[in-house]
């Protein structure tokens, strides 16, 4: 039974829950889940996780982000993006220098108004429904940060490839429908790759054609890592069989020294769980062993 993570450079033009369903029938297995979804239009890093790694998500969808996303000056659109209708067109007279020097408002704790075309829901109703039928909803702007945000290159007159680095809920093509808005003339995304995302980066994933080939002779297993790498940032703990039935047994059970998170094995190297230590006591944060 696959068990793991692989890490997907999604293509262009596909949806997160392609990638997913393709994923499915290369692993034979029904619990698989995404973390971070990407537009169609984007590319890049796609963190999957099969069969019991499922139960990391939760984690996962906490972590920042990192995008290299194409700004293009003097257009606006209705979804923000170029796959949008173009609502407003403008001459720009932005160099890079006036650019990079927008940028700095734009830089640490900042609010946004999430966009009409995106899979929140109002009521009840996804935003992208109702922006479908012509009809917008107020909304309320959230707080997001903005690690890192720099200028790469520039493209063309009005084409610039921004980095930003980002937390969870943050809309790139907002960002820049926004800078473009407080440099006076409109801005869009024109393009969007997703460079890292839960500690991992492009160098990490495989292609879809390389997990379709892995998959066709029976190794798509071979590709995925390990859950517990997920966590490897926590120190790791070994426990004797006693408080290893006791964890599979759901229970805490007591362990001695210093307080905080840990990944706890069993005595032939399963992982258990992430658990925490207090006051003598392991508990259970999430379990992983194999029932």
């Amino acid at each position: 039974m696959a068990n793991g993570i692989i890490i997907i450079d999604k293509p262009q033009d596909w949806t997160s829950h392609d990638v997913v369903a393709k994923c499915r029938r290369f692993f034979h297995e029904r619990r698989i889940g995404h973390a971070g979804t990407l537009d169609p239009m984007a590319t890049g890093v796609l963190p999957v996780f099969v069969g019991r790694a499922t139960r990391a998500v939760e984690f996962a969808s906490e972590s920042e982000k990192e995008y290299i996303a194409g700004l293009r000056l003097g257009v606006v659109t209705n979804t923000q993006d170029i796959t949008g209708s173009v609502l407003e067109e403008r001459p720009v007279e932005v160099d890079r220098a006036a650019l990079e020097a927008a940028l700095e408002d734009f830089r640490g704790d900042i609010l946004q108004v999430p966009p009409m075309y995106s899979a929140l829901k109002v009521k009840g109703q996804k935003l992208y429904e109702l922006a479908r039928k012509g009809v917008e909803v107020e909304r309320k702007p959230r707080p997001v940060t903005i690690h890192r945000l720099t200028v790469e290159h520039q493209e063309g007159p009005a084409d610039f490839i921004l980095r930003v680095r980002c937390s969870k809920g943050t809309y790139v093509r907002t960002l820049c429908h926004d800078i473009g808005a407080a440099l006076g003339c409109g801005g869009t995304m024109y393009s969007l790759r997703r460079s890292m995302a839960c500690g991992f980066s492009l160098a990490d994933s495989v292609s879809m054609e390389v997990l379709a080939a892995a998959a066709e002779v029976g190794e798509a297993a071979s590709l995925l890592r390990p859950v517990d790498r997920y966590f490897s940032t926590y120190p790791a703990l070994t426990v004797d069989e006693r408080r290893t039935r006791s964890a599979k047994n759901g229970a805490s059970f007591p362990l001695d020294g210093a307080d905080g998170v840990y990944r706890v094995y069993s005595p032939d190297g399963e992982f258990l769980l992430l658990g925490e230590r207090k006051e003598g006591r392991m508990t259970a944060i999430k379990s992983f062993y194999e029932v």
